[in-house]
């Protein structure tokens, strides 16, 4: 499938700034020597707000906070390039009040504003494109109420991840969600990119689990939801938030519903004679209403990979791996079902070291050793129902080849819901000059992303949309992204709450000195 004209865009175009990864894909005019910016003539009264301390403006500061966990970002970096340009300032307020005249500073003076958690989003979310101040949240990180009664805690937006659960954990509690990225997020980008952990399949992605919310509106206004069981009230407002990015909102305190700590996990690795068995399978485990705490399946070209001269794998080539908890002898009724109906579709039960391994290495990125001899590596994720996936998966990775035979491409689903899963694809292009495998990157995500459209499936499962998936939006959305354009000009008239991305507006035409930014 040729997708060379396919054009990947940070938002609607204004003017003649244009935010493209289209056809000029591998060249940024950035990759040159970065121009001293002299000290903002504002910095003074926003270190009256928050304390000199908790102001940065230092060039490695701006450095450090210019990037993302995207791959184009890390592929920039280590080159010695900007992905995009240089925040103009970095500001950390340590509690709501400091946030809410933060938002009021930057809005009185026209200043456009990106809230950052930790910055492990990997679709240049946080990148800036007219240098935006950079409003850090990793200061409000505590836990503000904890009702176990309720199984409700209240937490603020910029807590660690990995913090969070040991602290729930102390008290014999879970929150459920675990990304690969947990020791590196904060929970407050968990519910702005719409995140899934590995263990969704049981507990629910962040919107299943977020009750309430405390938000800054880009007017200034706070924005309460309390933490409420299912109410009628009219459409979900704290949906609204979940998922936006930044865009409509900095989320300061999240209100999360949580578990009592399983006491019981069964670990299971099995190998299936195709794919399609495979899917099938998983499907039948999920419309059964059993509750696999962790579902990972891997295509044939990642089952190979990890199950090299292993038991069943030479006759048996697809690696599946599953993990039940719970209450004991519930956790092993779902045990026992599940392989029952796994078996049913032809599986073999293999050694659970394999099970095991994973566990071990579960938080680890897979990407960076790749990067680090470089190769370029990225990832897509969509979603989509099982009746398109067997042939969705068959098309993405003919089109991927056809593009070029040094990419490597491979899939696992390791989100599975009754009606439908995550496919989570991973492209490999080996060492070669930048131009040449950025383009080729950018080739096979179009060819991705439209052929997900094709079979009916969403072009983000968990990553959200950052920068990177502009161009699809309008296909995604249809009139429902001109329904959150309105909402955001209501919201945020001059623009100012992370602009270009969502599919939305980008920055006024008065902050885009040197912000054009081709990839």
């Amino acid at each position: 499938m040729e997708t060379s004209n396919a054009v990947m865009t940070f938002g609607p175009l204004s003017s003649a700034e244009e935010y493209s990864v289209g056809n000029s894909f591998a060249q940024n005019p950035l990759a040159r020597a970065i121009e001293r910016h002299a000290s903002p003539s504002w910095l003074a009264e926003l270190k009256e707000i928050v304390g000199e301390r908790h102001v940065f403006h230092d060039e490695t500061d701006l450095w450090a906070y210019c990037r993302d966990r995207s791959p184009f970002a890390t592929f920039q970096i280590r080159n010695g390039n900007l992905p995009a340009t240089l925040p103009s300032a970095v500001v950390c307020p340590a509690s709501v009040e400091e946030l809410m005249k933060v938002v009021a500073f930057s809005r009185a003076r026209g200043i456009p504003v990106i809230p950052f958690g930790a910055g492990s989003g990997v679709l240049g979310g946080t990148l800036p494109l007219a240098h935006e101040l950079i409003i850090d949240l990793k200061r409000l990180n505590r836990i503000v109420e904890f009702n176990e009664t309720d199984g409700v805690v209240t937490v603020q937006a910029g807590m660690n991840g990995a913090q969070f659960e040991a602290a729930l954990n102390a008290r014999g509690f879970t929150c459920g969600h675990f990304p690969q990225s947990l020791h590196m997020s904060t929970v407050g980008g968990w519910a702005a990119c719409r995140g899934a952990g590995q263990n969704s399949s049981r507990y629910g992605k962040i919107e299943d689990m977020v009750l309430g919310m405390v938000a800054v509106l880009p007017n200034g206004r706070l924005l309460r939801v309390r933490p409420v069981a299912r109410r009628a009230v009219g459409p979900s407002l704290k949906d609204l938030l979940i998922g936006s990015e930044g865009a409509f909102g900095i989320l300061a305190e999240l209100s999360l519903r949580v578990w009592k700590q399983p006491e019981s996990r069964h670990g299971i690795v099995l190998a299936f004679p195709s794919m399609r068995a495979a899917l099938d399978a998983l499907r039948t485990v999920m419309q059964r209403e059993l509750r696999p705490a962790i579902v990972r399946l891997y295509d044939q070209t990642e089952s190979f990979h990890r199950t090299r001269g292993l038991g069943p794998f030479a006759t048996h080539p697809i690696l599946a791996i599953l993990e039940f908890s719970g209450l004991p002898r519930l956790a092993a009724l779902e045990r026992d079902l599940g392989i029952e109906i796994c078996v049913e579709h032809g599986a073999q039960r293999a050694d659970v070291a394999l099970y095991d391994d994973w566990i071990t290495k579960r938080f680890q990125s897979l990407s960076t050793p790749w990067h680090a001899l470089d190769y370029f590596t990225d990832t897509i994720e969509v979603v989509a129902n099982w009746s398109a996936l067997t042939e969705m998966h068959a098309a993405m990775g003919a089109a991927v080849q056809s593009i070029s035979p040094e990419i490597e491409f491979g899939a696992h689903w390791s989100h599975v819901y009754p009606e439908g899963a995550c496919q989570y694809m991973t492209i490999r292009v080996p060492p070669m000059p930048e131009d040449q495998a950025l383009s080729l990157i950018r080739r096979a995500w179009c060819a991705v992303e439209e052929i997900c459209l094709e079979h009916g499936g969403a072009i983000s499962h968990h990553h959200g949309v950052g920068l990177f998936r502009n161009a699809w939006m309008r296909s995604e959305l249809g009139a429902g992204l001109d329904l959150l354009q309105m909402l955001k000009q209501q919201l945020d008239p001059g623009n100012l709450f992370v602009p270009g991305k969502l599919g939305l507006n980008g920055p006024r035409q008065d902050n885009t000195r040197q912000s054009t930014v081709s990839i």
